[in-house]
């Protein structure tokens, strides 16, 4: 088979990397002409684990090559798939289509020149109620039906894991009136049959929401999980141990249970606040997603004020260091990061903020320029107040505690990840606050060190 995908940023690079796995002839398109040139030479525009890898071996063997020539990549394609960006529109949130609008003119037009008899056309963006039909629209402006086919085919990719998402996913969502786009997608999605991966044939309208119903959902548990971290807090109880407690239910599940600073990334905020918009549209409000928005919003900026309480109440004059910026680990996407919430408000503060992070520190330069910028984890922290994790890192997790004790100017470690045990951190004579975990007892101190009660862990 052969297939051409429309945009080469995340969704449509690992997906068309994925496929040419698959034994599939892929053609990635970008009218970025320096993104294609630095994909031609092997070096990929984001960073996603063994990303590289998978490009290098396909492209070397000839069944994933990239272009800027969209008329040339969608001649003889079995599948043209549309994976532009869909950022939210200014002023009101709703999902900006203009990208995948101008991406679907421009393959109608290459079709219409082509020699393709029957061409599948599928919307793997994330895209609002109703786009798939209006996209069905421009094509028949260009086409006879008879020459084309729509499908939505959402993705459910996590950043940092997008690849064995995709090669081993829960289940495969194609929305389509066309037999003829079933039988397309489901010989591409054929390998998966040998995992005996669930695919959900459904109309255009409902694979469109079923994407948004499913982010909505997963920001929920986050978001339920901070609530109840604030209460356990309040009551002297452990957010950690109450998530186990309820993640092992099979109804509820253990995954999306962990307290934190707020989510962020590319897909949640945009998507809930998009469905939001929609719902408002068909004058059917979402109480509860729109509850979550404006609840995280406000827990991420809460967060510079409880590093502040921790710090005394004033940060002015304090020098901070901050391990993570990026919204999750294995990725360096910056978009809605909770960093950008909590390190300019505490710079404003007074405070100087030394950061590291092992992949997101490019972009942060650019969003944040007022940090200073370490080369390693052990860099922030010499003489520092306070350190902050902001991030959960896999090098992050295992610091050298006796290390981090002696470099800081203050024993004090502020894990708004819940990183560590705090029965080690006590261990290691170091002050951790962490969230939604109770006081604990502090331990005996030496008479000629500080007072006892800085080693004792203190709520966030």
């Amino acid at each position: 088979m052969r297939i051409a995908m429309i945009g080469s940023g995340y969704v449509g690079l690992v997906s068309g990397a994925c496929f040419s796995e698959f034994g599939v002839t892929v053609t990635c398109v970008d009218s970025d002409v320096g993104k294609i040139e630095r994909l031609k030479c092997g070096e990929m525009p984001i960073y996603e684990p063994g990303l590289d890898q998978l490009v290098a071996s396909n492209a070397g063997a000839g069944r994933l090559h990239f272009t800027t020539d969209l008329k040339a990549a969608v001649e003889g394609a079995d599948a043209v798939f549309i994976a532009v960006g869909t950022p939210s529109r200014r002023g009101d949130g709703h999902a900006d289509l203009s990208y995948v609008f101008a991406a679907a003119t421009e393959i109608g037009a290459a079709l219409a020149e082509s020699g393709n008899e029957r061409t599948v056309v599928v919307t793997k963006s994330t895209v609002p109620v109703g786009t798939g039909r209006r996209v069905a629209r421009i094509f028949a402006n260009a086409l006879p039906a008879a020459r084309f086919d729509i499908a939505s085919n959402p993705e459910f990719l996590r950043e940092g894991s997008a690849i064995e998402d995709f090669m081993r996913p829960d289940r495969v969502v194609i929305g389509t009136h066309s037999e003829h786009a079933r039988g397309v997608l489901r010989a591409l999605y054929r390998p998966l049959r040998l995992l005996e991966t669930p695919i959900v044939f459904t109309t255009l309208e409902t694979a469109e929401l079923t994407k948004y119903a499913a982010n909505a959902f997963l920001a929920t548990k986050i978001t339920f999980i901070n609530e109840i971290a604030d209460l356990c807090e309040a009551v002297g109880a452990d957010v950690q141990d109450v998530a186990r407690g309820i993640g092992l239910d099979g109804r509820i599940g253990g995954k999306f249970l962990h307290a934190g600073p707020g989510f962020g990334g590319s897909c949640f905020p945009k998507d809930c606040q998009a469905l939001v918009r929609t719902a408002e549209i068909a004058k059917t409000p979402l109480a509860i997603v729109d509850t979550v928005l404006r609840t995280n919003d406000a827990r991420k900026r809460r967060m510079a004020d409880r590093i502040a309480a921790a710090l005394g109440g004033d940060v002015e004059g304090k020098t901070l260091a901050v391990l993570g910026l990026t919204f999750k680990p294995n990725t360096d996407d910056m978009r809605d990061s909770p960093a950008l919430s909590i390190l300019p408000s505490l710079f404003e503060a007074g405070a100087t903020i030394r950061a590291f992070d092992p992949e997101g520190m490019a972009e942060a330069k650019k969003l944040m320029p007022e940090l200073d910028y370490c080369a390693d984890a052990y860099a922030t922290m010499d003489g520092a107040d306070a350190l902050v994790l902001i991030t959960e890192w896999n090098e992050f997790r295992a610091l050298d505690l006796a290390r981090v004790k002696r470099l800081l100017r203050r024993p004090l470690v502020i894990d708004l990840r819940n990183i560590y045990p705090p029965d080690e951190m006590l261990a290691a004579g170091l002050v951790y606050r962490s969230i939604g975990r109770p006081a604990s007892t502090p331990i005996a101190e030496p008479a000629s060190e500080e007072p006892a009660g800085l080693r004792a862990i203190v709520r966030l």
